[in-house]
């Protein structure tokens, strides 16, 4: 028998799940478009649901955020028919064998520190940043990068008044343990800061390939909680930078720094690591280690400027202001249907 949602879209085979629910594969019945439909039991919690449509709807329009084709109710289910997009973060690390090179993390991160920032410009927090919630577009947009998933985003501004959230301690642990800033182990309220703080550790996985507190356990996911957060909190930043680019210890250091209710410089932070892809002389053709496996190339054969000079005996380390040659700006516009 043929599932249709909305009497609109077909509903084909799961690709994918998760705490909520499950994705399916949908196909637009008058276009033929394909989509994706998150479905979810309504007996799951009713304000969740309602709240990540909530913040979804609100962030439509920005580059890189999912665009939603239409949400409703059909029989047991809570259902939401989204934008089509490709593998996550995590999957594409997964087939570059748990690591990426310099010029990939550096090509995610000038993206994702942008599309931080949007959200944030929509008062908003994400709470939740890792790999499995960035995934790639599809077709013309398959070097785009997009942020899902904003069952955990709270409002940390006031879109009237323009008033900031309140500190507040004692907290319960909010995000994905491997990845939460060190605020959220202490228990301490969420802000901006966090999500940037997260996005660095992110980073560093893919750069370095493994994280020190990875594989930790405990008898209860508070205790493996507490053990994670207290490495974090015991290795300094420096040691898990060593190595790597400085930018990446100044990154975090930044972030680490920045009052709660604090706005961050998103633009010094891009161009922080834009110096170094200068320094590198990488250039933003946005060729990611996954589309050199698809040439049937090596992703590890991507040397870098300083690989080079190392090689050649004259490892020479300098800085640049110059801006170099930035991505393009491509805002969709997207149409919502109640």
């Amino acid at each position: 028998m043929e599932l249709t949602v909305g009497n609109k879209y077909k509903l084909g085979r799961k690709i994918g799940s998760g705490a909520f629910g499950d994705v399916y594969l949908g196909t637009n019945i008058t276009t033929g478009e394909k989509v994706a439909i998150k479905l979810e039991c309504i007996e799951m919690d009713y304000y969740q649901q309602q709240l990540e449509i909530k913040f979804y709807k609100m962030m439509q329009g920005g580059v890189g955020i999912p665009a939603i084709k239409w949400w409703g109710s059909e029989g047991d289910y809570n259902v939401m028919v989204m934008e089509l997009l490709g593998p996550s973060l995590k999957d594409l690390f997964h087939s570059c064998n748990h690591k990426f090179s310099l010029k990939t993390v550096l090509l995610l991160a000038d993206q994702l520190i942008s599309r931080i920032e949007y959200i944030h410009t929509n008062n908003s927090i994400h709470r939740d940043i890792k790999p499995e919630n960035i995934l790639m577009g599809l077709g013309e947009k398959n070097n785009l990068v997009y942020i899902i998933d904003f069952g955990l985003a709270k409002k940390y501004r006031d879109s009237r008044t323009n008033l900031h959230i309140p500190r507040r301690e004692n907290k319960s642990f909010t995000g994905s343990t491997r990845y939460a800033s060190i605020n959220s182990h202490l228990g301490t309220e969420l802000s901006r800061r966090d999500d940037l703080e997260s996005l660095g550790y992110m980073l560093m996985h893919f750069i370095r390939g493994n994280l020190p507190w990875q594989g930790f356990r405990g008898a209860t996911r508070q205790q493996r909680n507490e053990k994670v957060g207290e490495q974090k909190r015991s290795t300094p930043v420096e040691e898990l930078c060593r190595t790597f680019a400085p930018e990446f210890a100044t990154y975090l250091n930044y972030c680490r720094s920045l009052g709660f209710d604090e706005k961050p410089d998103y633009a010094y932070l891009r161009q922080l690591f834009r110096n170094l892809s200068l320094r590198q002389e990488f250039t933003y053709d946005y060729v990611f280690d996954w589309n050199m496996l698809t040439l049937g190339g090596n992703h590890n054969e991507q040397e870098t400027r300083e690989d080079r000079d190392r090689r050649d005996g004259h490892h020479q380390h300098t800085s640049t202001t110059s801006r170099g040659v930035l991505p393009a700006s491509n805002t969709a516009t997207l149409e919502v249907h109640p």
